[in-house]
């Protein structure tokens, strides 16, 4: 089970409407292998070809396609993720009536996609579902990602967990590749990727507070350019180190292709010139 277009009621940033950081705790410990996330990225994502509004959200507009919860560095996601919830994001397209019939829509993966690392099964693709091992993105910004996270010699990926010894270095490395679009995306650009950011936040269990829906340790803790990724075959590769981790955390990706450092809130601008793409997260215990 996975909340749909999950603040499209809220009347501001953090003023939620029918959906709620509570029901979302109440799901999730009620049924934390079948309630496992919202939606990143709503659907309804052309309505500004029509005049209208990106998801449809008429009362507080989405960041860069994706909505307030997953958006906001520090928000309700992080604050879930931060107490240890394997809680993850996907984006779908919603498609009822196409934008070029009247309507506010893509067609299915026009411009949305959730990617799932799977085999060709539908029970794999529903454990890869289920599991975190996903990653969405908007416009095919990019066309395939990974991210790792290591230390002496083992690694874990998006939605799975490194264990770290205290005892030992505790440095973890994290690397980051992604593929850019070979050709055009289905608006005929070719959009390149600006910027990717690292975002790291700690994990310090359960909250009493079923409503809370911030997460102050939460930063992006490195961004990084064309000059910071080097190619190896078809494939851009970052590498960046987290020194001396002392606690638990999670760390997830970003990138865009705008020069926004943080994505603002929608207006009319076409959706097909502000194109972004996170990961899930992969997590890091110590013992």
């Amino acid at each position: 089970m996975i909340a749909h277009h999950a603040s499209r009621s809220a009347t501001g940033l953090g003023v939620y409407g029918q959906d709620t950081p509570r029901e979302f705790r109440n799901g999730t410990n009620a049924a934390p292998e079948i309630y496992v996330g919202f939606e990143g990225a709503p659907g309804h994502q052309a309505g500004p070809l029509n005049g209208g509004k990106r998801g449809a959200y008429g009362s507080y507009p989405t960041h860069g396609g994706f909505d307030q919860m997953t958006a906001r560095v520090g928000g309700l996601w992080d604050s879930l993720l931060g107490e240890g919830r394997r809680w993850w994001i996907t984006a779908t397209s919603d498609s009822h009536v196409h934008w070029t019939r009247g309507g506010s829509d893509f067609w299915p993966g026009e411009y949305s996609k959730t990617h799932v690392l799977a085999r060709q099964d539908y029970a794999d693709i529903m454990d890869g579902l289920r599991n975190g091992r996903i990653w969405v993105g908007t416009g095919d910004l990019i066309t395939s990602l990974g991210l790792t996270a290591g230390n002496r010699g083992r690694e874990a990926a998006m939605g799975e967990t490194l264990t770290v010894s205290s005892r030992n270095r505790t440095d973890v490395e994290i690397e980051i590749r992604f593929r850019p679009l070979e050709g055009k995306n289905a608006n005929g650009d070719r959009p390149e990727v600006r910027r990717v950011d690292l975002i790291v936040g700690k994990i310090t269990g359960l909250s009493a507070n079923l409503d809370a829906d911030t997460n102050p340790t939460t930063k992006v803790v490195a961004r990084f350019g064309p000059r910071d990724w080097r190619k190896q075959g078809k494939e851009y590769v970052i590498r960046h180190t987290l020194r001396d981790v002392d606690g638990d955390l999670y760390a997830r990706v970003r990138g865009t292709n705008t020069d926004e450092a943080e994505p603002l809130a929608d207006g009319r601008e076409s959706p097909w010139v502000d194109l972004w793409f996170y990961s899930n997260p992969v997590f890091v215990k110590v013992r």
